[in-house]
């Protein structure tokens, strides 16, 4: 049961009851949903996160580290339990001291505390006497079982007929060279790191990541389930031949196929539902029928043959059957192609072993030897019995014992060989047998498909079931559910039955059969390409036990099985390639929140570095310019329109990074963790911008103003990272700045300046409702923090209690009822709603209306630029651009058109282009809002006003308002005509006014800012640095 609790429903609900069930992970369920780091309700947190401290009567202690150094530390000597995940079978995981605790100030520590760096001992839940295969049984039996199957039987001796032992023996090694380079790559990663349940998927989609992993173990699992209806069809039709043989048909020859293969694939579910254990006994029963098969094959070519064999065209070994034998003999339209297409799918069983890797002893080592070892013997059987047939059975026999050679008699069309043992078999086209038309007569096993669809079984429902668990489509994560000790994917199993049997009451796969083996390819082609990946990232996280690849033959693997996929089939290559990309991109939109450490990222880190590297030996073009944007936000989630308004000038072309100085006595922010949670916010909030944050420490000796303009130095130098660095600063505007402070005024001026100086764009923000949240925010985090730290409390009390009273009565049901009363939260006043509606205008669709964009400064083209781009984005499409200019009286219509004429070359549309000469008509003074911040030194003599100045030199001088009264004036006028011209726009661009260093006092610029924008809609004002943003040149 779980609680959803908001700010607006709190103060409703006065006491909750929650039923929470009795299990220890409550505690940790606490700790993802107050931290929000997990939307995805199927991924385990225990394998990848950091663990949560149980109390401590349960905590081990470490051993004293005073006998290898002579004194009591915290720190501890290296341990593998250091390097475990949370999630591990084969030991506990254990915490090392945080660098935290060994750097800062020394604070004594209770024993119990101390002990706090080893996670719990107590014995997990994971059920004892769990079945794990060693590398025989487990990689090597299943890989030659699954390898041994009908091609090896019923269609081998086909295959030499018609490419002959000579290209046949090509089709085998090609057959193998695709395989053994398959089992080389995967070997390399399998033994870079601990290989959990799920085979091929599990090893693709820690190489490359969730959207090839997902996409591939989908129907690497559905190839898997349907081959299993390939095999047992197979073993029905050996079956069905022999009832018809004997005359013992029950329905007719499909029907019996259908018949029979329900009735084997049920018995094969039973042995699979029974445990992995059962499962492997099987095998093992038809490993020593197929060992009996392939032996009987070698005997019977030494056994003297009848006359009704030779009959058939089968004899002993004679030479000159193997020399006729050596050349092809294509019919039918068959081709080297067709034939290779034919065989290929015999070689798609070397997964079987890393399918169930889950219930191996050690998968790292089993899985390299097992699987090299298996491609090696069943290559040697292929070739063997396909050499012995060609040393013993002729290409076309009429199976006639009549058909001899008299004395005086021709051959017509006969074989050479057939002739020269005394057989006619010139008129094979009506009977046909022979070493094209049949099986191999010297042994034959109905059982060969059946180890294979055994194996098949077994190995679908495991890899769907890991597939589920990581919970990538999440309507699937119903089959992630295991049973037993071996925790056997009972769900997957029942789906793998209903799909064979659907695909079973088909009777004939001819037409799915090559689909099929595109998937085993696909699945092939991506383990290949996952090891050259890994080795191209050049991670130091690569470092693979096995060192017999390399990252060059790993490529070719895979183009290689891309190859093969289309000597296959070419349309079933392309289905194949058509729904991968389908399940890539449907995975890739929903972004699952995983994170592997995949190839993926490391190759991504690595391109990055390289782009910015080439960038940075390039000179910036006016053409290729684009907003920078460092956005003086404070928290991610502080300033939500600046970010916003941020996010739509760069959207996913361009940089953004959200800022935040902490002004700080002492060092007390958790770095790591403020870093992390507000880029997370980003992330989910799906804005794409960094965040950066830099510590300001004000007790230093030069003083809180110099330190804070030493920051905004510092922010405006080191941000980004060669080409890729801000180039406009975004700040909101200091609507308090009348009341703020001194050194809140000069240190936002002083940053402004600092942007001038670097020839940085300047933007400034301002709203009628101001920008800064940051108030809400702490209110809402401070009431959820003390919410739940009572919750934890009273549920910690309560379990305990409840464990005490089923310790004296364990009939008592396991479900906890608490009663919680949490402080309800004080309501927003309107300010406050209206503060936080205005903080989400820049988010939503802005309505039909216009930007105005007062372009009175040329600026390089960035007052233009700006706007302009704000209007290829969704939300903005719909508002149009207006120019306001400033013109001298009585020439604004050629002012007008030597504008239109400039935007025209710009390539930018406007609606409309206004020219405004009453500018310069005079207004009133700020009299009032500057008052307080003016010296007044006029009315005193020499000597007083050179101490007042010396003792307030941040105030505005008369001699200051007297230089600048013109410039004063103009800033009122402005926002006169602001009002009356742009009262209704979406958003007011206007140029900005600069300051000159110790010229304007700080006081009077904040006044300028202040009036021009006072009583306006969304205003935005911008300053370039003077250096063209715009061009009119191709």
């Amino acid at each position: 049961a779980g609680v959803f609790l908001s700010a607006s429903s709190a103060p409703k609900v006065r006491s909750p009851v929650i039923s929470l069930p009795f299990t220890s992970t409550f505690l940790m369920e606490r700790h993802r949903s107050v931290g929000g780091e997990r939307d995805n309700p199927g991924f385990d947190s225990t394998l990848d996160e950091p663990p949560v401290y149980q109390e401590a009567d349960h905590r081990t202690v470490r051993p004293s580290v005073v006998s290898a150094f002579g004194h009591d530390t915290l720190d501890r000597v290296p341990n593998i339990d250091f390097y475990r995940n949370a999630g591990s079978v084969s030991g506990h995981r254990a915490v090392r001291p945080s660098l935290q605790e060994l750097h800062n100030v020394f604070q004594k520590v209770s024993a119990c505390l101390r002990s706090c760096y080893f996670l719990s001992a107590i014995p997990s839940d994971a059920k004892g006497g769990t079945i794990k295969f060693g590398w025989i049984r487990g990689v090597l039996v299943r890989c030659m079982l699954n390898i041994w199957g009908v091609m090896l039987f019923i269609r081998l001796s086909w295959i030499f007929g018609q490419a002959g032992w000579g290209l046949g023996i090509v089709v085998i090694v090609l057959s193998c060279v695709v395989t053994t380079i398959t089992g080389l790559s995967m070997s390399a990663i399998c033994t870079n790191g601990v290989v959990r349940g799920g085979g091929a998927y599990y090893m693709i989609s820690r190489s490359l990541g969730p959207e090839f992993g997902g996409s591939i173990g989908l129907i690497f699992a559905f190839a898997n389930a349907v081959a299993v209806a390939m095999y047992v069809v197979g073993f029905a039709e050996t079956v069905v031949e022999l009832l018809k043989d004997n005359d013992l048909l029950m329905v007719s020859e499909i029907n019996d196929i259908r018949i029979v293969g329900c009735i084997t694939v049920v018995l094969l579910l039973a042995i699979s539902v029974a445990g992995m254990e059962w499962e492997a006994k099987a095998q093992i029963l038809l490993l020593i029928i197929l060992l009996v098969a392939i032996v009987n094959v070698f005997v019977g070519t030494f056994i003297p043959v009848t006359d009704r064999k030779k009959s058939e065209g089968i004899f002993n070994y004679q030479s000159n059957i193997f020399l006729e034998n050596f050349t092809p003999d294509f019919r039918d339209g068959e081709s080297f192609f067709s034939v290779f297409a034919i065989f290929f799918p015999a070689a798609t069983g070397i997964l079987a072993g890393a399918n169930i890797s889950g219930d191996l002893r050690d998968p790292q080592a089993a899985i390299p030897k097992g699987t090299l070892l298996a491609i090696l013997i069943t290559g040697v059987t292929y070739l063997g019995v396909a050499l012995c047939v060609s040393a013993t059975v002729v290409r076309d026999a009429t199976g006639n014992a009549t058909d001899i050679i008299t004395a005086g008699m021709v051959c017509n069309g006969s074989s050479v060989a057939a002739c020269e043992l005394g057989y006619d078999f010139s008129s094979c086209a009506v009977e046909k047998s022979g070493l094209s038309n049949s099986l191999l007569h010297h042994g034959r096993s109905p059982f060969a498909t059946l180890s294979s669809a055994l194996a098949s079984l077994v190995s679908a429902p495991k890899v769907f079931q890991a597939l589920c668990k990581d919970n990538i489509y999440k309507i699937l994560h119903f089959f992630a559910k295991g049973y037993g000790k071996n925790n056997e994917p009972i769900r997957g199993y029942v789906l793998t039955f209903i799909i064979s049997v659907a695909f079973i009451l088909v009777g004939n796969l001819n037409v799915i059969a090559p689909i099929i083996s595109n998937f085993f390819l696909a699945s092939y082609a991506l383990i290949n390409f996952s090891c050259f990946h890994a080795s191209y990232a050049k991670s130091p996280g690569w470092r693979p036990a096995y060192k017999f690849y390399n990252m060059w033959l790993s490529l070719a693997g895979a183009l290689l099985c891309c190859v093969v996929m289309f000597v296959i089939n070419w349309w079933a290559a392309l289905l194949t390639y058509a729904i991968e990309i389908l399940l890539y991109v449907y995975v890739k939109v929903k972004k699952p929140d995983v994170n592997w450490g995949s190839s993926t990222q490391a190759v991504t880190f690595v391109s990055s570095v390289s782009n910015a590297l080439s960038l940075s030996g390039v000179e910036d073009h006016v053409k290729n310019f684009r907003p920078q944007i460092l956005a003086m936000t404070g928290s991610a989630r502080s300033r939500p329109a600046l970010l916003d308004l941020a996010h739509s000038l760069t959207k996913n072309y361009g940089l953004c990074i959200a800022c935040e100085v902490f002004e700080v006595r002492f060092y007390c922010y958790p770095i790591i963790c403020i870093l992390f949670n507000n880029q997370l916010w980003l992330r989910k909030s799906k804005r794409k911008a960094f965040y950066s944050a830099v510590w300001c420490f004000a007790y230093l000796i030069w003083g809180f103003v110099f330190m804070l303009s030493a920051i905004g130095v510092v922010l405006l130098q080191a941000s980004g990272l060669g080409r890729m660095k801000p180039n406009t600063l975004m700040i909101g505007f200091q609507r308090n700045w009348r009341t703020a402070g001194i050194e809140a005024v000069q240190s936002y001026v002083g940053v402004l300046h600092d942007a001038l100086d670097f020839e940085y764009g300047t933007v400034i923000l301002r709203t009628n409702h101001g920008l800064d949240v940051s108030h809400i925010v702490e209110a809402e985090g401070q009431f959820r923090n003390s919410f739940y730290k009572y919750l934890y409390y009273i549920t910690l009390t309560a379990l305990i209690n409840q464990k005490k009273n089923r310790d004296s009565d364990p009939d008592k049901p396991g479900t906890l009822f608490l009663s919680v009363c949490g402080p309800p939260l004080q309501q927003d006043d309107k300010m406050n709603e209206k503060l936080l509606e205005a903080s989400s205008q820049f988010k939503k669709k802005q309505p039909k209306g216009t930007i105005d964009v007062w372009w009175l400064f040329d600026d390089g083209g960035l007052t233009l630029l700006l706007p302009y781009i704000l209007t290829t984005r969704k939300k903005w499409k719909d508002s149009k651009l207006r120019i306001f200019i400033a013109g001298q009286p009585g020439r604004c219509e050629q002012d007008k058109q030597e504008m239109k004429s400039l935007v025209e070359k710009f390539r930018i549309n406007c609606t409309d282009i206004n020219v405004i000469d009453s500018i310069n008509v005079p207004y009133k003074k700020l009299e009032d809002m500057i008052e307080p911040f003016c010296l007044h030194e006029a009315s005193r003599d020499t000597a007083q006003a050179g101490a007042m100045r010396k003792e307030h030199p941040w105030k505005i001088t008369d001699q200051e308002l007297s230089t600048f009264e013109e410039k004063t004036n103009l800033q009122v006028r402005l926002n006169e005509v602001l009002q009356e011209h742009s009262k209704s726009a979406n958003l007011i661009i206007v140029s900005m006014p600069i300051a000159r260093k110790e010229s304007v006092s700080d006081f009077l610029y904040m006044a300028w800012l202040d009036i021009l924008t006072k009583d306006l809609p969304p205003t935005l004002l911008i300053r370039g640095n003077h250096k063209s943003v715009l061009t009119f040149y191709s």
